[in-house]
C-alpha cells in the first residue's frame, strides 16, 4: 500500500514553523514528513535555511507516529559521512524508531560557502559509494576501520544506535545515480516531473541493478511539485522562496542572491510552467496519482507550497489523502 509523505521545506519556512506543520501532517494523516536539508536557500530575500537535524529533533518531540526522512543531506563535504550515521541514529532514537536516512550527491550552495571545492558527478558518485559503505555499516553495528579514497575511519562505532533497522534513501535522478542507490542503499527518492521519463530513467535502472547485485527491488520514494494557488499572480508569490530553483547554474551556485536576480531576469511564465499549479482536490489528485498507477511509488511525497500552507495542510488531510489512499 502506498504511503503519503507531507514536504517540509526549510527553504521556505523558519524551523519552529516546520515543526508546526509537522504536527498538523501528523494530524491530517500523513504518514511521513520529507524534511529538506540546507545551508544556503535558493533565493536572498525570501529563503530561510534552519538546520534540519535540530528540526527533526524537535519534530519528534512534537509528534507521536509520523516518520521522518531526510530529503536530502549530503553526507560528502559539510559532513563526514560517519557523523551524518551518528546524527541519524540519534534521530532514530529521538523518534523512537521513525527516522529514516535520505542522502543525495548534493549543489555547490550548500558546500562552495563554506569553501569546499564541488566536483564534477564522477568524483560525487564516488564519494557517495564510500559514504553509503560507511553509514550503512555504522548504523548496521559494525566497529569499522576504513581505508578509502575519499574518507577514512578507525575503529569507529555508534555507542547510541538507531532504534530500529534504518533504511537509507537517496536521491537518484538518472541512470547512474538509480543504479548506485539501488546496490548500496535501500531505497530512491526521485522528483517526477514526466512518469515515463522517470520510470524509464530511474525505476528500471535501479529495479535491474538491484537483481544484478542480489539485492530486493528498492523502496520508491517519489515526489512532485505543486502549487495551490487561484491563478498566476498568487502563484508567483507562494512560489517566492523557490524561484531560485529553477534558475540557469543553480548546481554550481554559491550565492542565494545571484540564484535570485537570474530568476527575476527570466519570464515568470517560462518558471511557473515548471510547476502544477492546483485549486482543488481534484486538481491535487490528478497530480499525484500517476505517481501511484504509473510510478509504483512506495511513497509518494507531497511537495507543495500556497500562501496559507496550514489551510492546504488541513485540505490534503480531509480531501486529498483519503482520494488518493481509494487508488
Amino acid at each position: 500500500m502506498t504511503r503519503f509523505a507531507y514536504f517540509a521545506g526549510h527553504e521556505q519556512f523558519q524551523p519552529e514553523v516546520l515543526v508546526e506543520h509537522a504536527v498538523a501532517a501528523e494530524k491530517a494523516g500523513f504518514d511521513m514528513v520529507l524534511v529538506s536539508e540546507h545551508f544556503h536557500p535558493w533565493v536572498d530575500d525570501l529563503g530561510r535555511s534552519g538546520f534540519a537535524f535540530a528540526t527533526i529533533a524537535a519534530m519528534a518531540q512534537a509528534t507521536s507516529t509520523i516518520e521522518f526522512t531526510t530529503g536530502v543531506i549530503t553526507p560528502l563535504w559539510r559532513y563526514h559521512p560517519a557523523v551524518v550515521a551518528q546524527a541519524a541514529a540519534t534521530l532514530d532514537r529521538l523518534s523512537g524508531g521513525r527516522f529514516n536516512l535520505g542522502v543525495g550527491t548534493g549543489e555547490n550552495l550548500n558546500e562552495g560557502p563554506l569553501g569546499y571545492h564541488f566536483p564534477k558527478y564522477a568524483e560525487r558518485a564516488s564519494r557517495m559509494g564510500e559514504a553509503l559503505d560507511i553509514m550503512r555499516a555504522l548504523l548496521d553495528g559494525e566497529k569499522l576501520t576504513y581505508d578509502g579514497e575519499w574518507y577514512r575511519t578507525d575503529r569507529a562505532k555508534l555507542y547510541s544506535p538507531p532504534a530500529h533497522a534504518l533504511p537509507i534513501f537517496m536521491a537518484a535522478e538518472g541512470p547512474k545515480s538509480s543504479a548506485l542507490a539501488a546496490r548500496k542503499a535501500e531505497g530512491v527518492i526521485t522528483s517526477v516531473k514526466d512518469p515515463a521519463v522517470t520510470f524509464e530513467r530511474v525505476i528500471d535502472p535501479a529495479r535491474a541493478a538491484a537483481a544484478a547485485a542480489g539485492r530486493p527491488a528498492p523502496t520508491i520514494l517519489a515526489t512532485r511539485w505543486s502549487i495551490r494557488a487561484g491563478g498566476p499572480d498568487e502563484a508567483w508569490k507562494a512560489l517566492g522562496a523557490w524561484r531560485g530553483l529553477r534558475a540557469p547554474g543553480r548546481l554550481e551556485a554559491v550565492d542565494p542572491m545571484d540564484l535570485r536576480m537570474r530568476a527575476d531576469e527570466m519570464d515568470r511564465d517560462e518558471i511557473l510552467a515548471s510547476y502544477s499549479i492546483v485549486r482543488s482536490m481534484d486538481d491535487y489528485v490528478s497530480i499525484y496519482a500517476p505517481l501511484i498507477s504509473e510510478v509504483h511509488a512506495n511513497i509518494v511525497a507531497i511537495q507543495t507550497t500556497s500562501m496559507d500552507q496550514p489551510d492546504t495542510i488541513r485540505m490534503l488531510g480531509a480531501e486529498v489523502l483519503p482520494a488518493l489512499r481509494k487508488l
